[in-house]
């Protein structure tokens, strides 16, 4: 991609309004638009992002046995009233609206009632189970606090996946894988080594749940962390009789502040029961399907990793969701040597955020180049020796000249 035909552009001054380092960053870099608070465009490179954490989620859902549908967005009220989710004096962040023909519809803020429903009209019997549906979708939640750049919207896209299992036994089982699954995600989006599974509230149905709680001050929890082994517990359920059944050290237990990135929930019979979601065991019997449910906000873990990996200058991406691998910067008379390297790296199917930009100085171009963050800058200018490319790593302070004739086997590397 030429950022010449790029249509948006960095800006220097942090944005007015926005607090948070995600917001602040994003919007600066053009990743981001906002519409108002709590409510953001994707722009090319924001939505680039955003398809390679996708692709991450989809990979992992899919090897654990998940099967990709879509949900609606628009929600029947008559649906939400069987769970008693429908009031607002019982849900208040719904967004509601009247069809034209006569009837109520709701934009979705969770997904369990329209997973019900649709299963119900599929299980039957035990050789139905278990099933494992997940979807992408744009949620809808009237939030009070949008305040945290794209880390809380009141509109945002993620993830949900919820399981449907024969007994707790079989539940028990995919749980645990999910819990695998879920920390080879934040390992391959680059923020695994500080991302904690975290004991929660479970709710009616079981002891615990689990947050995947990524350690940065711009989050909205408190946990306390034994950093030895790695458990972590929320403030909320943080009792002497919970660390004694976990075998936790209180005064080995370190307080943090973190921004959940994901949760996984035992959902028992809350949401099989209002839709009489049964199915016949191998005796003939009745018996109700047990649920879980497993969610990722994708937005929300793009904006962590600018959090917990942005520096002084703008944003580190991972190689693995960053936009572009490569940001090749052409300097004074070197814009035809840099074309021909642009077109060959696009050729051999590289990615490439290429400055041909002519009226920019070399200082600008450098100061986008880090903002935006991608892992690798490829110069082209003036001092550059013939036949040379300076090489530098985002991470890194120092840039280093490489032969041309070295520079694809480099690239491979």
């Amino acid at each position: 991609m030429r950022l010449s035909k790029l249509f948006t552009k960095t800006r220097k001054d942090a944005p007015t309004g926005e607090t948070a380092k995600n917001a602040e960053l994003l919007l600066r870099a053009g990743f981001i638009f906002k519409e108002m608070a709590g409510v953001y465009s994707f722009l090319p490179l924001g939505l680039r992002v955003i398809k390679k954490i996708e692709g991450i989620i989809r990979d992992e859902m899919d090897r654990a046995g998940g099967l990709e549908m879509q949900t609606s967005v628009l929600q029947n009220k008559e649906i939400w009233e069987k769970s008693n989710r429908w009031s607002d004096e019982v849900v208040d962040n719904w967004f509601k609206s009247k069809l034209k023909t006569g009837g109520d519809v709701g934009l979705s803020f969770t997904n369990e009632e329209a997973y019900s429903n649709i299963l119900k009209q599929y299980i039957s019997s035990y050789k139905d189970l278990p099933v494992y549906p997940y979807d992408f979708k744009h949620i809808f939640r009237n939030e009070v606090r949008s305040k945290s750049g794209i880390l809380r919207g009141r509109e945002f896209y993620w993830k949900a996946l919820y399981s449907f299992s024969k007994n707790d036994a079989e539940h028990q089982e995919f749980y645990e894988r999910m819990k695998a699954s879920y920390q080879s995600i934040f390992n391959r989006v680059g923020i695994g080594h500080l991302t904690y599974m975290t004991f929660a509230s479970g709710g009616s149905f079981s002891k615990f749940s689990h947050e995947f709680q990524a350690i940065t001050d711009a989050g909205e929890d408190t946990i306390y962390l034994d950093e030895k082994s790695g458990i972590a517990v929320n403030k909320e359920v943080y009792t002497d009789e919970v660390l004694n059944e976990l075998r936790l050290d209180k005064e080995s237990l370190v307080e943090k502040t973190a921004i959940e990135v994901g949760n996984i929930f035992s959902l028992g019979t809350k949401f099989s029961d209002p839709f009489d979601l049964t199915y016949q065991d191998e005796n003939g019997t009745q018996q109700p399907v047990i649920m879980g449910s497993y969610g990722i906000g994708l937005g929300r873990l793009m904006g962590a990793v600018v959090e917990l990996l942005s520096d002084d200058k703008g944003m580190v991406w991972p190689e693995a969701i960053t936009p572009f691998k490569y940001h090749l910067v052409a300097l004074g008379e070197q814009h035809a040597k840099a074309d021909t390297l642009y077109d060959e790296l696009v050729a051999s199917g590289a990615e490439v955020l290429y400055d041909d930009r002519p009226d920019k100085a070399a200082g600008e171009k450098f100061a986008d180049a880090d903002l935006i963050g991608c892992p690798v800058r490829l110069t082209m200018g003036s001092k550059t020796p013939d036949g040379m490319v300076e090489y530098k790593l985002r991470s890194e302070k120092e840039s280093r000249l490489v032969p041309g004739s070295e520079l694809s086997a480099l690239l491979k590397s």
